[in-house]
């Protein structure tokens, strides 16, 4: 039997198997609830990275008014459309959504500030004083002045 630290992809195909012939007892029942645990955190990590591109696209729109273009309008349109569906997807996530954001805020700053090489000091330090709420990151028509 494949164990889940020396072969992941033998383990998965043979806790699998057990499950499906309901051999309980057979199962590495601590490795399978790690693994389910993380299923759960991948999806909030997607959650979170979309967040930090919206929020990057967003601050350059916003503070770079002069180099709008379709590309950005795109991934911004894009990026509502992945979150929203993730969120249909996984609406446990809903209630995270304000915690997330939060934590993908200084990493959305960070990627703006490469990007349109602007001093990320120019850019508010916390997602609260942007100004914006969740309702208008997420929402088709906003698009910050």
């Amino acid at each position: 039997m494949s164990t889940y630290e020396s072969d992941f992809y033998g383990w998965t195909q043979e806790t699998a198997q057990l499950l499906r012939q309901q051999r309980f007892n057979e199962i590495d029942l601590a490795a399978l609830i790690e693994e389910v645990e993380d299923m759960g955190k991948s999806e909030w990590r997607e959650l979170k990275n979309r967040f930090i591109v919206l929020i990057a696209h967003l601050l350059k729109w916003q503070y770079q008014p002069e180099h709008r273009s379709n590309s950005w309008k795109s991934t911004i349109k894009d990026q509502r459309l992945r979150i929203s569906r993730l969120l249909r997807e996984n609406p446990s996530l809903k209630p995270k959504i304000n915690e997330t954001i939060i934590e993908a805020y200084e990493s959305g700053v960070l990627q703006a500030s490469i990007e349109t090489n602007l001093d990320a000091e120019i850019f508010p330090t916390h997602f609260e004083q942007t100004n914006w709420t969740i309702e208008q990151i997420l929402d088709d028509v906003f698009y910050p002045l």
